[in-house]
Formats: structure tokens, sequence, C-alpha cells
């Protein structure tokens, strides 16, 4: 979620609402609410739980690391239209 600020409305904006119930420790809850800085249990919930499927995800892209074969040649692609080099290279 890079770029992308979380403030209580922006979180109900980007999720579809799905009421449940659920039984989750009380002194849990509370403590990352307040590290978080949220007024409300559902915007740590869902922060939380966003976080969470961020970081498996990039988990599980680190594991595919040296397994994937991708036959690009750099060069060719360096020369694209609009493609600026860095200074020094």
């Amino acid at each position: 979620m890079t770029g992308v600020t979380l403030t209580s409305e922006s979180i109900r904006d980007r999720v579809t609402r799905m009421r449940t119930t659920l039984d989750l420790p009380e002194d849990l809850v509370t403590e990352a609410r307040e590290l978080l800085g949220f007024k409300s249990k559902t915007d740590t919930i869902v922060y939380a739980l966003t976080e969470l499927v961020r970081r498996k995800k990039r988990e599980q892209l680190v594991a595919m690391f040296g397994k994937v074969k991708i036959d690009i040649d750099l060069d060719k692609s360096r020369r694209r239209p609009g493609y600026q080099s860095r200074p020094g290279k």
C-alpha cells in the first residue's frame, strides 16, 4: 500500500463491507488500536488485516526469487523510447 495514507475515511472508501461477529481478545484490540492511533476497532482490524495480507504477498514474492526464469534483453529494453540512463552509467 505504498503511497496510500490510511485514515478512517480511506479505509471505509476501499472496503466492501461484511458484517460479522468476532470473539477477539479485548486487550489485544485495544493495544493495537492505541499503537495505530485509530479511534475505532473496525479501522484497527481492517488495517491489521490489510497489512497482514500485504506482508504475506511480499513473502511469497521473495520466496520466488531465483525460481522464475525471465528471458529479458535488458540492453534492448533500455533503448525503448523515453528511456533516460542514470548519470554515471
